[in-house]
Order: C-alpha cells, then structure tokens, then sequence
C-alpha cells in the first residue's frame, strides 16, 4: 500500500519563524504572498507560486526568468531590483537557509526513515553498498539509496547520480520521494563538500561513519587545506545520534576527540582488524578478522567486545560479496550500521553476501588478452590496494592500467596516481577522466611527473576508448589490465559539458565480443 502523499507548502510565518531561529534571517519585504507551492534555484524550473533560492553566481536574468514564470517570492543573500513586487527575504547564507527551508517545505522526510549516513576518503559508496543490499531483503525494498554511482528512491526508481550528495533543495525532494514511495530506511554517502558547502546543513542522521581520511580533495575548487578537508568530514559525526569509527584511520586522535566532544560516549562504536595499528589506547567494541580473500569474495568473522556491541546481535561470519580484503573494514562498518538501527545477522547474511556495485570490481575473461578489471578507484589508497590485491591474487605476467585524473579538483590525486603506479604496475596509459576546463594532456604529464620510468612503461593516449583497447589488446593471457576511474558512469566533463561516453565496462564488453 502507497503511503499517502502530503501537501506542501511554506507560509510566510514558517519560513521567518525557521530562518530567525538560525539567525540567518537579515531583512525582508512582504508583498501579498502568504505561502508557496513549491521551491527552486533553477529558474528553468518553476511553478505557479514557487519561492526561488537566487544562489551561487546568479545572473539577474535568472531572477527576472522565475518571477515571469509564476515565482513569487525570492530568498537572496542581497536585495535584487528585479525581485521588485515579490516577496523577498535577505539572508546571511544562501545555502544555510535552503537546506532549512527545503527541509520544512518538504516536511521533514528525514524524521520518518532510518538514516544511516558515511563519510571517509575512500570506501563510502562499497560500504554504502553493503548497507542497502544487507537491509533490503530484510525490509522488502523499502531501503533508499543516495551514492555516488545510483540514487534509490523505490524499487523502481533508480537514477545515476550527478553529485556524491546532491544540493539541499534536491536532497529533501528526493527523501520526500522515498518516503512517498513507503521507504523506511536511507542509506547514503556524505562528501566532505557536502558540508563545505552546507549542502546538508541542520540535517540529523540516526548513525554516522567515519571511515578512513587521507589527503585526496586538497586544492582548487575544493578544499583549502587537508584540516580544511578533515573538519569538514568530521562534522558528520558531530551531526549523528550514534556514530561508528574505524579505529585505524589515520588522524585518528583528532576523529575521535571530535566524535567524543559531541556524542555521549555510549553512542560511540569503535572497530578495528584484530591485531591492527589503533594508535590511541581504547577499548574497542568490535574487532573482526580475514579468514579467505578470493577473486570473488572474502569471509570475515565479527567479533563483538563490549556489552553494548554483544546487545546489536551482529557478531559472527560472513561472507562479502565484494572481493578485495581492504573491503573488509567496509564491510565491518556497514554492519554495525544495519545493526544501529535494528536489524540482525540473520537479516543481513544473504544481502552482505551478494552485494555487487554497478562499475566496481568488475571482472571479464578474455581467451587471449588476460584478465580485465574495471574499477572506480580514483585515489593513491584506492589504487594502490586494488592492484595490490589483484597481483597477489592472480598475477603471474604484467599489470597494465589505464587511468587519468578529474580536472579542475582534486590536483593531489596525480601525485597520488603516478605513487601507486610507480609502486604495483608494469604498463601505464594515461588517458582523458573528466578534465574539466584543463588540457587533458596537461593532467597526464602531471601525473607523469610521479611515475618511476624504470618500473613503468608510460603510453599517452588522450582517446579513453582506444587506451582500453590498446592496453587490452597488447596483454598476453598471463596480464591483467585494470581500467579505474570511471566505471559506468556514461559522461566525460569536458568544458562544462556532460559529453556522452559508452562506459567503461561498456567499451569492454564490446571488445571482448569482437575477439
């Protein structure tokens, strides 16, 4: 049975009532709008008595737009002379007060699901993954999913998602949605961005994780600075009801002072490998260990240590059905989190088990040409344990990798990419990865400049399509060729444009079958 769709609007009261009590409410100029049906910050997007957010670099066109498409009333961090004859109220911080306005306007979708929220330098959407494939079998598909790769808002709703953690307004739409289609639980990944840019600002999470912090999103268009980028990612636990650590992360010291400075230490749940490096003296809740790592998946047993673990009733073995045993950590913390809100090993066995991802560690046999990989990994750490574990578990002739790097973001990435080549492969193509606004060529010659030539045999090949081919076509049947970054995502940004491209795993497949 569908539950019952709500009404939505905002009254004028409301929204002063919500945008004082954050104090970001700084002036305003009522004209005879007393509520609104619906809000945007797309001018393209707009309905009869529609309140629009005028954020990020606005043009007045846009204002003008919305107000001759039916908007009545604008929300602006300054006064706008083409907002004349709506209602307008001036704000301190535009995003601050979107998210708490779209979070009224749409009810408050987040008090009636579970929400289980990640955060981490690597390892959100695998874990993420765990979560939702662990619960859904147990609660019949009523589990949404906000990742990286999909966005779930019903069992036959899925979408490819445009951002890890979409804008405010955005976000509350589609929880309104998952609520409206009888989900019951939300599982999804937090960006260190996410709070940066107050995307997710005055939202409370039931269970929040920090998995792992490395310096990866240092730089332009992202964050300043590495304790820029950690405190961003700490404020998740600052923002949850319970929270889980993983005791080995780096920085751990600071993480779990943060987590203790705002959470009552019964509501903090801390794991680690048994026997690995915790560098502060804690007691630990769990600690699991690797029993069997294969190409197709791993077996663990959970270990609960204190009484309020014992009480989750999630200890035992499993098998993970994400091979790789640095998925093992990811794996341990989606359990805990399934257990955070109630559900039982029994409830959660067969979903870890079978847990797959759309574009990661995919594998294709060719008869000629090796084994092939596919995988997101876009990081030093992320590359670095996959090629690892793949050489340990299959190599016996070269390790040939195709991988570029995002322009525009993430700069220390290339640094990171030329490390873990240097370090665990034989052959490298440096190809095209969402350049941006920058020269294609220019990211592979940084990433270049980290690579050890003695080791390494560097390719350029800016045509993403024909470095998959060429590293494929030129392997024996002992190589592996390992394709990172993209996976199944259908887009290459290339000058503001989302410019169509097949896939990853897609050029592949398409390959193999022509051999």
């Amino acid at each position: 049975m569908k539950n019952e769709v709500k009404e939505l609007s905002l009254n004028i009261d409301e929204i002063k009532t919500i945008l004082l009590e954050h104090n970001l409410l700084k002036n305003q100029h009522i004209t005879k709008s007393t509520s609104f049906d619906y809000v945007s910050y797309n001018s393209r997007d707009i309905k009869s008595n529609t309140l629009f957010f005028c954020k990020g670099n606005y043009k007045p066109e846009f204002v003008t737009s919305a107000k001759n498409a039916g908007a009545t009333g604008v929300v602006a961090e300054k006064h706008l002379t083409q907002s004349e004859g709506m209602t307008e109220f001036i704000v301190s911080d535009i995003q601050k007060a979107m998210s708490i306005l779209s979070a009224a306007f749409f009810a408050f979708p987040q008090d009636e699901m579970n929400t289980i929220a990640i955060t981490g330098t690597k390892g959100k959407t695998t874990t993420a993954y765990f979560i939702y494939d662990g619960i859904k079998q147990a609660t019949n598909q009523k589990t949404t999913l906000f990742s990286t790769v999909n966005t779930v808002l019903g069992p036959n709703e899925i979408f490819k998602s445009h951002l890890t953690t979409p804008e405010s307004l955005d976000l509350f739409k589609n929880m309104r949605k998952a609520v409206d289609n009888g989900m019951k639980n939300l599982v999804m990944e937090v960006s260190s961005q996410a709070y940066l840019k107050n995307r997710v600002y005055g939202l409370k999470f039931d269970v929040g994780s920090f998995l792992n912090i490395s310096s990866d999103h240092v730089g332009e268009n992202e964050h300043p600075t590495f304790a820029n980028y950690l405190h961003c990612k700490e404020q998740l636990l600052v923002n949850s009801n319970k929270v889980i650590l993983n005791a080995e992360t780096a920085d751990f010291e600071d993480v779990y002072y943060a987590a203790k400075a705002t959470t009552n230490p019964e509501d903090i749940y801390l794991f680690a490998r048994n026997g690995g490096d915790v560098s502060l003296p804690v007691d630990l809740d769990f600690v699991f260990e690797s029993h069997e790592d294969t190409l197709n998946d791993s077996k663990i047993s959970l270990i609960a240590l204190s009484e309020k673990a014992k009480s989750l009733g999630v200890e035992g073995d499993y098998t993970i059905g994400i091979p790789g045993d640095y998925n093992e950590s990811n794996a341990t913390d989606a359990i805990i989190s399934a257990g955070l809100v109630g559900f039982k090993r029994d409830q959660l066995f067969e979903g870890i088990k079978n847990t797959r991802i759309p574009g990661r560690m995919e594998m294709y046999r060719s008869h000629n040409h090796g084994v092939v990989y596919v995988d997101y990994a876009h990081n030093y750490a992320s590359t670095k344990a996959l090629l690892n574990f793949l050489k340990r578990q299959s190599h016996h002739g070269k390790v040939s990798v195709v991988v570029g790097s995002p322009g525009n973001k993430g700069i220390d990435r290339r640094e990171g990419f030329g490390k873990a080549l240097s370090e665990e492969a034989n052959v490298a193509y440096l190809t095209m990865d969402d350049p941006a606004f920058e020269d294609p060529m220019k990211i592979a010659s940084e990433i270049d400049a980290h690579i050890n030539h003695d080791n390494v045999k560097v390719i350029f090949e800016m045509d993403r399509e024909k470095a998959i081919k060429d590293a494929i076509l030129n392997s024996s049947p002992e190589d592996i060729s390992v394709i990172l970054g993209k996976g199944q995502d259908p887009y290459q940004k290339i000058n503001g444009v989302d410019t169509p491209y097949p896939t990853d795993s897609k050029v592949v497949r398409n390959l193999l079958e022509t051999l």
